[in-house]
């Protein structure tokens, strides 16, 4: 706007002249400067600092005066040329060099730091594994079978991690289809420093996959329990056992779910799931091995994998270690599970959403699922309890009921013989009992 307005001005003509002088060398120098800058004006050195201030000031004929002024042979003569010299790349090169150099100077500082960080968590799995690994127990059952009438031998590997019982003794805590069809001394166990031994009892529980074997006179110390309660989706975790017969192999993820339910296990059946799943890499040979928390105890135990390839896709499914004590428990101490008997029949199509249908009130109250009862048998715990068919158990045990599988879980973990509470709908109306569970053996 300042140079339009000196343009226009009446006066003499090499006012004229001289805007349009300055117009011209204004151009160039918006050139110039979009090509990277100014390298001098001919006649006069113009620096970039001068021709920002050439609209600021104009006097006669001694030419242009700004901030910075031009006098004497660095004012514009009428017809003098002006030109711009743009820089070559041979003077630009230092310049950039300089500036890539320090930018990347900056990048790998900024490595660094994120790099201490990361390396934090992998000296932690590293001292995790250290400790734990002497807990950890490799184990080779040979197994005989009859097919078609032909009896064949194998041998299956698997893991398993040391545990101490009420009475102080040690066990090996392992899962059922690692050991069964084998007698103690057709189950070879190798502790991590390479001592080989065989267990002196081995028991074991069909409906949720767990078996103990006891150790005598080893002196391996037993593994750190951890709250598998208290375990988040998204938590680190880590796995320790024999992927494919390599033993004492650490594989590192989190923990991507919890309360995996009704899954299909091949052969095998587990009437009580629970599971844990995570992406840290468990194959065949991970069976009953630990998994941990960064802490270096025990959140789980390894027990099955989806997977269309028969290694590791990412889907692994661990016991809690919760559950899988209470199994080894009662194996340990009476030698067999005693698992819980309710007397129900339940509904496995019942969902949250026929839930909410059958009573807004539910909703409202922030009851969001439940095991609906088809039936009730006839002299069953169920029944003493009043329960009655149409009934939505809500919660069992003080704990919220998901899902008819979740129920039947809880209930078959549940002690024998004692006090339970129970909170049920029925007709819109909530109630509270209480049961007694009897040995479904």
């Amino acid at each position: 706007m300042v140079i339009d307005s000196l343009a226009k001005a009446p006066g003499k003509k090499h006012r004229n002249r001289s805007g349009s002088v300055l117009k011209t060398v204004l151009r160039r120098c918006v050139i110039a400067i979009a090509c990277g800058s100014f390298a001098g004006l001919a006649a006069g050195s113009l620096s970039a600092q001068d021709a920002v201030a050439l609209p600021y000031g104009f006097q006669g004929s001694q030419g242009f005066q700004g901030s910075q002024g031009f006098q004497g042979n660095q004012a514009f003569q009428d017809n003098q040329s002006v030109s711009v010299r743009k820089p070559s790349i041979d003077e630009l090169a230092p310049i950039q060099k300089v500036d890539i150099d320090t930018q990347r100077e900056r990048l790998f500082n900024e490595l660094a730091e994120e790099f201490e960080a990361f390396d934090r968590l992998g000296s932690l799995v590293r001292r995790v594994s250290l400790l734990v690994k002497p807990s950890v127990i490799h184990i080779e059952a040979h197994k005989t079978e009859t097919k078609g009438g032909a009896r064949q031998s194998y041998d299956e590997a698997g893991s398993g991690v040391v545990i101490e019982a009420m009475d102080g003794s040690l066990w090996v805590l392992t899962n059922r289809h690692v050991i069964v069809g084998a007698s103690p001394r057709e189950i070879l166990l190798r502790s991590s420093d390479g001592r080989e031994f065989y267990p002196s009892k081995v028991v074991s529980d069909a409906s949720t996959d767990v078996a103990v074997m006891r150790i005598d006179n080893t002196g391996l110390p037993a593994a750190r329990l951890g709250d598998s309660e208290a375990i988040e989706i998204g938590d680190f975790v880590i796995a320790i056992g024999s992927p494919f017969g390599l033993s004492h192999s650490v594989t590192f993820g989190i923990l991507s779910a919890k309360g995996r339910r009704d899954l299909s296990l091949g052969e095998q059946k587990i009437d009580l799931q629970d599971f844990f799943q995570t992406d840290a890499a468990i194959n065949p040979g991970n069976s009953g091995g630990p998994l941990l928390n960064l802490r270096g105890e025990v959140v789980g135990l390894n027990t099955a994998i989806a997977s269309s390839s028969g290694g590791s896709e990412g889907i692994g499914f661990a016991i809690p270690i919760d559950m899988a004590m209470r199994v080894a428990d009662q194996l340990t101490r009476q030698g067999r599970m005693r698992r819980g008997y309710l007397g129900v029949t339940l509904d496995p199509d019942f969902t949250p959403a026929d839930l909410a249908a059958a009573n807004r009130e539910l909703v409202q109250a922030g009851i969001l699922s439940g095991a609906l009862v088809k039936n009730v048998r006839p002299g069953s715990p169920a029944e003493q309890a009043h329960l009655q068919r149409g009934d939505i158990i809500v919660q069992f045990d003080g704990k919220a009921v998901e899902s008819d599988d979740h129920l039947v879980a809880r209930v078959g973990l549940t002690p024998i013989g004692e006090s339970t509470p129970m909170i049920i709908y029925r007709g819109g109306k909530r109630y509270r009992t209480e049961v007694s569970l009897a040995d479904l053996n």
